[in-house]
């Protein structure tokens, strides 16, 4: 049974188990965007709590602009800030040093694109956790699809959409704020490095009531 997504910033452990638990992976690409969503944000556990990391994006005039056109704005060196964000939150996790120098390029390269970031996000991820997942995109969009034939996971790309609630791992900060559900997977990683996939694999979930 096919999986739809929507290609996301360092997507939520949501996101990332759906990913893992598809049989095949068909990604969103004609969508109109949304402000606000995991399309260009992540959330991460800092030593102050939750920290959202939001990518500047350029916006047109029009009132609907696809996705796959919207442009990252690099005026302002958001990779930068980012990149110093995971280091205040995750060097003293036990799996930072072992995944950060495979994650730093792309906190150096510059994409135009932010769908070209978040799909170069997806396969850096398979590529640090050695697991293979291909992929498809879609060639025109369907704002309802055949539940039958498709499990439609494009609403976990909105936060305030997805409740989903996950077995509690170790994170660094716990001691200060407690667990913190469903956070960006990089916050899985850091944690619980090679054990990740299980863990995603384990995970239930949920699809959107109507």
């Amino acid at each position: 049974m096919k999986t739809l997504l929507l290609p996301t910033y360092f997507p939520s452990i949501s996101h990332f188990a759906a990913m893992i638990q598809a049989d095949k992976i068909v990604f969103e690409v004609e969508d109109n965007f949304q402000k606000q969503t995991n399309r260009n944000r992540a959330y991460i556990y800092s030593p102050n709590g939750i920290q959202l990391l939001n990518i500047p994006v350029k916006h047109s005039k029009n009132i609907h602009q696809k996705t796959k056109e919207i442009l990252i704005d690099s005026d302002f060196d958001w990779q930068k800030q980012h990149f110093k964000s995971l280091e205040a939150a995750y060097r003293s996790s036990p799996f930072f040093e072992y995944f950060v120098d495979d994650f730093a390029p792309i906190f150096e390269k510059k994409h135009t694109y932010l769908l070209d970031l978040n799909l170069a996000i997806f396969e850096l991820l398979t590529k640090c956790l050695r697991i293979k997942l291909d992929f498809t995109t879609t060639t025109e969009y369907f704002h309802e699809v055949d539940s039958t034939l498709i499990n439609d996971y494009r609403f976990l790309a909105n936060g305030k959409k997805d409740s989903s609630t996950f077995t509690p791992y170790q994170q660094v900060f716990d001691d200060k704020h407690g667990f913190i559900n469903n956070l960006s997977v990089l916050d899985l990683i850091f944690n619980e490095g090679k054990f990740t996939l299980d863990y995603a694999k384990n995970q239930p979930l949920l699809l959107q009531q109507k």
